[in-house]
């Protein structure tokens, strides 16, 4: 699978490349704080196996992540480890972690 170069690539295909299978019995909104260079603020509703990518922030997310693009494009390029970025500070997460975790199971990037 080929790399990805910026975050709005990512958030791009974000809809194809979601694995309903992962989120079944999830109802959560999953917000996305992108800071630095090609950054961005995106939130993801996940409900009834299904997902909307929308532009800005959402009044009451379930969870918040903040890291920069450039840790952002090396966690979905599998260049670094999630955990340990986040052992590292470089990742910050805001109320339900376990979505955080379950994050990378629910999209094949």
């Amino acid at each position: 699978m080929s790399k990805f170069s910026s975050v709005a690539d990512v958030i791009d295909v974000m809809s194809a490349r979601f694995l309903p299978e992962q989120a079944a019995g999830l109802n959560a909104i999953l917000q996305l704080d992108i800071s630095g260079d090609g950054g961005g603020q995106w939130h993801l509703a996940i409900a009834d196996k299904k997902l909307t990518v929308t532009p800005g922030a959402a009044a009451n997310p379930n969870m918040t992540l903040k890291m920069s693009a450039a840790d952002y494009l090396s966690m979905v390029n599998r260049e670094a480890d999630p955990m340990q970025m986040f052992m590292q500070g470089k990742v910050k997460v805001g109320g339900d972690m376990s979505l955080a975790m379950k994050m990378m199971a629910m999209f094949n990037l």
